[in-house]
């Protein structure tokens, strides 16, 4: 029985009590009286496990413009995660990379990252923003699906944990129910149409592993080391991340036909085999202190809700419910925390239920997923049977423009600097056109590319791993481990020195 809805002017819904629906969620509470969170789940007591977050298990990166994003939402929450363990990482000072086109240098630090797990980030986020009075939470609640119609979206029908149905009135409905998301589903049952969607699947299979860090490697760096996905072969990635407790999260992913498995005992042989053995390595000497778990959610899908025609005032799409990523860019978090930030700048300059917010929200939100689409997408679209047609013109020239930029980065600091200004997604792409950028990528690198992962000495001593150790386990590419080689009475990054301070 449908209980009779009760008119109420002040109130904004929103569907998903993850990261990006917490964040809507705090977004809202800054205008509208009442924000009711509709979660599926039920949280658990602290920084633990959630059935609707499988892929918490793997490592999660939040660049510095979802941090920065983050932080405008919830003030005090990135001093919270500190606290709590997480880790403040410099870039690119402490990242240890190859690219697809070489190993990046550590330069001097210009940008941010923050590390830790998944359960610990929710959480903090959770137990601040929960806090708000104006914001209640609905847990073990279903959203069977919209109230109104093909011009307006006035609620949502719910199911409560002992079955009875109910609809809940809204001025404004937020979707931020992750790559389950029904909205397209839910929109077309208005009369609205489906917005058009666009996949590109790698087949991407993800592997995890957690381990006790060795002793001395407190501030050790993240080791990344990523597939190359012109290569002809099936992409083959693995990284290294240091997080709360002093543990190492491992995770390697390889896409279709070199899938990792479960098995523990092929996990590091896995990891060696990419296309440099580092990461391998790394692992071998460290002790682990879980299973292998595997997570095959990964494909990117963009669902275009801000180009559908006669869309229904009211209602926004948010977070992976929107856009989904490869999870090896590490994108969807910063993406849902500036989207979030979006939506507050449109409430603010409307009322939540006026006409046009919507709108204008859903607009705001597409700049920065359609930046993360692109340098995802431009990429996987490569990997043998991943899209549905052939790369087009546009995607074929921006995969040869961001070849030249990671190219010329390796041994650019000014490129590597804009190029992580756009990668941790602080400045838009258009800051690649400056004029003194694009001399640089004329002119090309200034030093020559590094042989092997710019670790220090120190460093590869206290993961207890010789120089020769890693190069006996590198991978069958093009590049392979070279021991450590420091450069007595030169700057590091120089050659023959470590990168571990790159000139610009």
């Amino acid at each position: 029985m449908m209980r009779k809805p009760v008119s109420d002017t002040g109130r904004a819904v929103v569907v998903g009590g993850g990261f990006a629906g917490v964040l809507a969620a705090a977004a809202l509470a800054c205008r509208v009286r009442e924000v009711v969170v509709v979660e599926r789940d039920v949280y658990p007591q602290g920084p633990g496990p959630r059935r609707g977050v499988p892929q918490a298990r793997h490592v999660h990166l939040l660049w510095s413009g979802g941090a920065r994003a983050l932080e405008e939402l919830v003030p005090g929450v990135t001093d919270d995660l500190l606290a709590a363990g997480a880790r403040r990482v410099p870039l690119p000072r402490d990242m240890v990379a190859l690219s697809p086109r070489g190993w990046f240098r550590r330069w001097p630090a210009s940008h941010l990252l923050y590390l830790c797990s998944r359960d610990l980030l929710d959480w903090t986020i959770r137990r601040r923003v929960l806090a708000d009075p104006r914001i209640r939470v609905r847990e073990g609640t279903e959203v069977l699906g919209l109230a109104g119609d093909a011009r307006r979206v006035t609620g949502v029908r719910l199911r409560a944990p002992s079955g009875e149905e109910s609809l809940l009135t809204a001025d404004l409905v937020v979707d931020a129910g992750g790559r389950g998301s029904r909205a397209p589903v839910w929109l077309a049952a208005l009369g609205a149409g489906r917005p058009r969607e666009r996949r590109v699947d790698t087949g991407l299979v993800y592997a995890s592993r957690v381990y006790r860090a060795p002793a001395g490697t407190e501030d050790f760096p993240v080791v990344n080391v990523q597939a190359d996905p012109r290569a002809g072969t099936p992409g083959r990635a693995a990284v290294v991340a240091p997080v709360e407790g002093g543990r190492w999260l491992v995770t390697v992913g390889g896409t279709r036909g070199g899938e990792p498995t479960a098995d523990p005992e092929h996990f590091e042989t896995f990891a060696a085999g990419a296309r440099h053995g580092v990461v391998g390595a790394l692992a071998r000497n460290a002790e682990p202190l879980s299973p292998v778990v595997l997570c095959r959610s990964t494909v990117n899908r963009r669902r275009y809700v801000e180009r559908l025609r006669g869309r229904p005032r009211g209602f926004v799409v948010l977070g992976d419910a929107v856009a989904a990523y490869n999870p090896v860019y590490g994108h969807g978090m910063s993406v849902a925390a500036q989207g979030a930030l979006a939506l507050r700048r449109a409430v603010r300059a409307g009322r939540a239920g006026a006409p046009g917010t919507a709108r204008r929200a859903q607009r705001g939100i597409a700049r920065p997923v359609s930046v993360a689409w692109d340098l995802a997408t431009g990429q996987d679209v490569f990997y043998p049977g991943a899209a549905d047609r052939p790369p087009s013109l546009w995607e074929r020239l921006l995969a040869r423009a961001v070849d030249r930029l990671l190219y010329v980065s390796t041994g650019s600091g000014l490129v590597a600097r804009v190029v992580t200004d756009v990668m941790t997604l602080e400045r838009p792409p258009a800051v690649l056109l400056r004029p003194d950028v694009v001399w640089a990528l004329l002119r090309g690198p200034r030093l020559p590319q590094l042989s092997g992962p710019p670790l220090t000495a120190e460093e590869w001593a206290a993961a207890g791993v010789s120089g020769a150790s890693a190069a006996d386990s590198a991978g069958a590419g093009a590049t392979r481990a070279a021991p450590p080689v420091p450069a007595p009475g030169g700057p590091a990054g120089t050659p023959g020195g470590t990168g571990a301070r790159g000139a610009p």
